[in-house]
């Protein structure tokens, strides 16, 4: 069997439990995610597109909270104790959910769904981030060049997984129970944390970080290296929102029923994780081993400034359906393993702390500059043509920022005993 796996992925024998229990987490935590992703869209939509600038304000409000509330359970607890209670937390809050949905009349549920879009907002970068944080604190550099792709399937898995559920059951069984499939699916994830068996359990004790509650901010904000990440992610987050709106936009505009635009969500959340897939199992792991990861963080943002040009100067619809596609499986397949990598050189302190800070809240603050863009482009009268080649240059900055990180994440590597 190590032998067959082998061929698709680097691993050698005594990295193999880890790596099953790595794809079995990601799996988990991302079908979780995507039961509940398509109700989230849909009640976007329902709370009306003109107020999607509003919740994202009110997202990254709730996500600043949420980051001070991980980072004190991380001075507090080992990574054993403190990612459990955190997945827990979110547990009890869908099971809330749950009740309101089911006591309250739809008639009266608009502003109980705009709470859901928020907590969700959260929740989809919350749980990924401590996903991520976990696997750069067990594995280190040269493992997360070979081993990160292939965990990047287990996720991929999931999320089709997850979709395929929505668009079968919605019409079935309603959208409420989604949400105890969603929470059942979590507390798996969490039970892979304690059984996770790393190399590193024999060199680190499992007692906790320490510092400040607030570190992982201040930390990003005194380091270039991190301020570099924070860049990266500030300028996929802006590009990403300005997509998404147009995105919603459509979807309000074809579809009239809300069932029917639940499933269309999940329909694409399908079509662009299948495609995910095809290339990280054949494409990720030998394109981070042979060029690096420089190179791999670079196919997004290159992606991004030919797809905003094109649609500048040819805009049309199929074209944004097949740039939004093609630029969200790059992002999972190529994007997020290399970014992860890039933080496999930092402190254990700053793997939890700073990582979560730039992956929830730097991530919400350029949704929040992404949002206002929006309505500020549409009463400059500029259009989605217009906003194209406003955007584009965004893009060129952010493939910079790219080739920069890369250099910058050789160099801290070579630096670290063993993880060169």
């Amino acid at each position: 069997m190590i032998r067959l796996l082998q061929k698709i992925v680097d691993v050698r024998a005594e990295e193999v439990r880890a790596l099953f229990l790595g794809f079995i987490y990601f799996f988990l935590i991302l079908s979780s995610y995507y039961v509940i992703r398509p109700i989230r869209d849909d009640f976007g939509v329902a709370g009306g597109v003109e107020n999607l600038p509003l919740m994202f304000t009110a997202t990254l409000l709730v996500m600043l909270i949420a980051n001070a509330l991980f980072s004190s359970l991380v001075a507090r607890f080992s990574r054993r104790r403190f990612i459990p209670i955190a997945y827990r937390f979110l547990i009890a809050n869908l099971l809330i959910f749950f009740v309101l949905l089911l006591v309250i009349s739809k008639a009266h549920q608009v502003w109980l769904g705009r709470a859901f879009f928020v907590w969700t907002s959260v929740f989809n970068l919350f749980v990924v981030s401590v996903f991520w944080a976990f696997m750069v604190d067990v594995f280190n550099t040269d493992q997360g060049k070979r081993l990160f792709g292939f965990i990047s399937v287990g996720g991929t898995l999931g999320a089709i997984v997850g979709a395929a559920l929505t668009a079968t059951l919605v019409r079935k069984v309603g959208t409420l129970y989604l949400l105890l499939i969603a929470a059942v699916l979590l507390e798996l994830g969490a039970q892979c944390v304690r059984r996770f068996p790393t190399p590193s359990d024999t060199k680190r004790p499992e007692s906790p970080v320490g510092g400040s509650i607030w570190a992982g901010i201040a930390h990003s904000f005194r380091s270039p290296y991190l301020l570099g990440i924070c860049a990266y992610m500030l300028l996929y987050s802006i590009t990403s929102t300005i997509l998404y709106f147009q995105q919603v936009g459509i979807a309000a505009r074809v579809f009239t029923d809300r069932a029917a635009r639940t499933a269309f969500f999940a329909e694409v959340d399908l079509v662009v994780n299948i495609l995910t897939i095809l290339a990280q199992l054949f494409i990720t792991g030998r394109l981070l081993k042979w060029f690096g990861v420089g190179a791999t963080l670079a196919i997004l943002p290159a992606l991004s400034v030919l797809g905003f040009i094109s649609i500048g100067i040819a805009p049309a619809l199929t074209l944004l359906v097949v740039f939004l596609t093609l630029r969200r499986a790059g992002n999972f397949a190529f994007a997020r393993p290399a970014r992860e990598t890039l933080f496999t050189v930092i402190s254990r302190e700053d793997k939890y702390k700073a990582k979560n800070a730039i992956d929830t809240v730097v991530y919400r603050t350029g949704d929040q500059i992404g949002a206002w863009l929006d309505p500020i482009s549409r009463w400059l009268g500029l259009g989605f043509t217009g906003f194209s080649f406003v955007a584009a240059p965004l893009a060129a900055v952010w493939l910079f920022v790219s080739l920069w990180l890369g250099k910058k994440q050789v160099t801290m590597a070579s630096e670290v005993p063993g993880d060169a």
